[in-house]
């Protein structure tokens, strides 16, 4: 997760600089545009890392112990017709 906060915050620096930069703002502003749009976009770029995990795990899971009902499709149970 940490790369995904890494490369977030490299390019929310780049994004927030070159949008302060087309504005022609000065450079402190610019800078203080650049830091923000950094943070922000490292923590969104975290939280959707997360959340893509999260769905990776659980889409392992159902496909290692599929459930009972998916199961009873491929192979029926003795006695069953």
């Amino acid at each position: 997760m940490k790369p995904l906060l890494l490369i977030g915050g490299l390019l929310g620096f780049g994004v927030g600089l070159l949008f302060s930069w087309v504005q022609q703002g000065p450079w402190p502003s610019s800078l203080w545009h650049a830091c923000v749009a950094a943070y922000l976009t490292g923590m969104l770029m975290k939280w959707w890392g997360y959340e893509w995990r999260k769905n990776l795990e659980k889409a392992f899971l159902e496909r290692q112990s599929p459930s009972e009902g998916t199961n009873a499709l491929f192979f029926p149970k003795a006695g069953k017709s």
